[in-house]
């Protein structure tokens, strides 16, 4: 005799559904982009910001006279100034290629949210027509006659939803872009 899976069992197979999509997703990584987000994480961590100061800092006393050895690179630090303008542009360049490849994920992730809300809506539907069907057997005629009723049981229109929902923004967004006179 089947069994209906528990919530915990349900929800159990949703994170591992989850955690699947998500391991594909870094699987589907090429070594560039591997490369690339080890280093947005190397980056971010607080004992690069500590290797930072102390870099800056033995830098700055050595080309100051102030320190051990010879100064390289005298004040204004050019060299230092190149290094680190190298550096930020490379960081950018690997921070951006990451946050891009997040958004491609996020943009995904968002099909994915739709598509199964699209899905949700329709068995909704379904469930209240046949709410209705049940209703109707049973007499009950107060709430399948209200007006919100009949609006939920109807099937949505997503298209339209889409069409109204860009009429809306463009409206508020032309009217935030209008200069106001005071």
């Amino acid at each position: 005799m089947p069994t209906t899976p528990t919530v915990s069992g349900v929800t159990d197979e949703n994170i591992r559904a989850i955690a699947h999509l998500q391991a594909q997703a870094q699987r589907r990584r090429t070594t560039a982009q591997r490369l690339g987000d080890w280093i947005t994480v190397c980056a971010a961590r607080e004992s690069s910001v500590a290797f930072h100061v102390v870099w800056f800092a033995v830098w700055i006393l050595v080309n100051t006279g102030h320190g051990f050895g010879t100064p390289f690179d005298p004040f204004p630090f050019t060299l230092l100034t190149t290094i680190v303008s190298l550096e930020a542009i490379f960081l950018t360049l690997f921070v951006l290629a990451s946050e891009n490849r997040l958004t491609q994920d996020a943009d995904r992730r968002g099909q994915l949210d739709l598509q199964v809300n699209l899905l949700a809506e329709q068995e909704m539907t379904l469930m209240l027509s046949m709410l209705k069907e049940v209703c109707e057997h049973l007499n009950l005629r107060e709430t399948i006659s209200s007006r919100t009723f009949r609006e939920l049981a109807t099937r949505t229109d997503v298209k339209r939803l889409a069409e109204q929902l860009e009429n809306r923004v463009s409206r508020a967004s032309d009217a935030r872009a209008m200069p106001t006179l005071k």
